[in-house]
């Protein structure tokens, strides 16, 4: 599998290193050995919502070759849902297998198109701008066939194991908690099946 973990300016660092740190732990796993990923961007660097900066490996890979994209969210994501140049670079990522967002990132998957007809979450305290793109799960975690959204910016550790323990099994999961020192119970996931 390989991963593109999409970053942008006004990201909130906090998104992706949580779901990061948990989803590099896949290679330990047989069943899900060989797991590569890269920190992509539109540009060579990023500056969170915080003034923090960190290079990217990609600039604006293809994203259609990639088994999962993910995207975290920060306060950046209110204009750049309406950046184009963004936005149509995400759209390169409609047919990959899986698409991950936690926070509001999915405010960028919605802008993208990736939502339309489908059932979502985000921060709570976006869930009005999400409603403009699909329909509103007020949970942590949703998953809506190969879609997977993620709530405010703690989720990006649940949203993690939730993920190693869908590709890798539950046993995975507990190992990975118990590395991570992870002491809470994992939050109810809305799982949609597709028809």
């Amino acid at each position: 599998m390989k991963i593109a973990f999409v970053l942008f300016d006004g990201v909130t660092f906090l998104d992706f290193v949580g779901f990061y740190d948990v989803i590099y732990r896949l290679n330990q796993f047989e069943c899900s050995k060989g797991v590569t990923w890269d920190i992509c961007g539109l540009t060579d660097e990023i500056t969170d919502e915080l003034g923090m900066k960190v290079k990217v490996q990609k600039i604006r890979p293809h994203l259609a070759d990639y088994d999962m994209v993910f995207v975290p969210g920060g306060l950046g994501t209110r204009k750049l849902r309406f950046d184009e140049t963004f936005v149509n670079w995400l759209r390169e990522a409609q047919d990959v297998k899986y698409k991950v967002s936690v926070c509001t990132g999915s405010l960028l998957w919605g802008a993208a198109g990736v939502l339309q007809g489908k059932k979502a979450t985000t921060h709570p305290r976006a869930y009005d701008l999400l409603a403009e793109y699909c329909d509103v799960v007020r949970e942590r975690i949703v998953r809506d066939g190969n879609v997977i959204t993620g709530g405010g910016v703690s989720t990006s550790i649940d949203l993690g194991l939730y993920v190693i323990e869908w590709l890798a099994g539950v046993d995975a999961m507990h190992e990975v908690k118990q590395q991570l020192d992870y002491p809470y119970l994992p939050p109810k996931v809305v799982e949609i099946l597709e028809a």
